[in-house]
């Protein structure tokens, strides 16, 4: 859900691009970025300097206030305003749960463009990322992260039957098929790298736009999230799904993960969010929440955010 890795105070949506794994972009929510302007307005004021020493102390003044402000991107179904101008989608609906057994009581919205989270993360806009980020080692270079809450692997949008076979990449370029992307999406990279011409790729806004163009037979085949191509495709009879796969970086297969980005000096706040969130897991809580977002067993995982990070 991407532009250039290691430039997200320019990203325009929340991808990948060139070599690694950010998280690509999603149906962006146009509506409902448009319901909260005021929210948006109220939730610009910056938060005060944390102290670096003993971990920080941005936990104990959460707990003082009683209210974290969270930075999303309005991006469904990681997180976004609803059409009634609730905040939800999986990240901030883990994170009620979890600061609230921190001893915050409330989550606030600030809404923001994707590119500028990690901007505004580091600038006191906010206290948390809760946009469902991928971890990778360039956003690890400046910010912390939670472990990840999910995994998530590629799938695409075919034809019904799929009529060309196509798995992975690596069959879109033995076929010859007409391959589309969503703008920013680390699926560019991923067919690059097993050898699609960039410039012969249909770039498109979103999955429903994706799902429109293999509808229409404009191309054989979208690229997008497992999450996202499978929910998506439940509201055609044209097209279906393929089965989730692992793209190949550098060769090997890679599976990304998302999580809770922190400012470097809050490793307190982190390690407190990390205990909590192992709880969920291992209690199965943690997918209960998501389910309603389209997340399933396979997107849960172990990995860690130091795994993700490279280190």
């Amino acid at each position: 859900m991407a532009p250039p890795i290691g430039n997200d105070s320019k990203e325009a949506s929340p991808g990948r691009g060139n070599r690694g794994p950010n998280r690509r972009s999603l149906l962006a929510g146009v509506t409902a970025l448009g319901a909260v302007g005021a929210l948006g307005a109220a939730g610009c004021s910056r938060v005060a300097t944390a102290s670096g020493e003993n971990g920080g102390d941005l936990l104990d003044r959460l707990k003082a206030q009683g209210v974290v402000r969270l930075g999303i991107a309005g991006e469904i179904p990681f997180g976004y305003i609803d059409k009634d101008g609730e905040l939800t989608g999986e990240a901030p609906e883990l994170a009620r749960v979890i600061f609230k057994r921190l001893g915050v009581e409330r989550v606030q919205p600030v809404p923001t463009e994707f590119g500028s989270l990690i901007p505004g993360l580091k600038s006191q806009q906010f206290d948390v990322v809760a946009a469902g980020m991928y971890i990778n080692a360039e956003r690890c270079a400046q910010v912390i992260f939670s472990d990840p809450d999910y995994q998530m692997l590629d799938a695409f949008i075919v034809r019904k039957g799929n009529p060309k076979n196509l798995r992975d990449y690596k069959d879109v370029v033995k076929s010859g098929a007409k391959f589309a992307t969503g703008t920013g999406y680390a699926e560019i990279q991923y067919a690059v790298e097993a050898g699609y011409k960039e410039s012969d790729i249909l770039i498109v806004q979103d999955q429903v736009a994706g799902m429109n163009a293999v509808e229409a037979g404009r191309v054989d085949v979208f690229a997008g999230t497992a999450l996202t191509t499978r929910e998506v495709v439940k509201k055609s009879r044209k097209v279906e799904s393929t089965e989730p796969f692992a793209p190949l970086v550098d060769g090997k297969p890679h599976t990304d993960g998302g999580g809770f980005a922190f400012r470097p000096t809050e490793t307190k706040l982190r390690d407190a969010f990390n205990v909590e969130l192992k709880k969920m897991k291992d209690s199965g809580e943690l997918l209960r929440i998501l389910r309603p977002f389209g997340f399933t067993k396979n997107e849960m995982t172990d990995l860690t955010a130091k795994e993700l990070c490279g280190g």
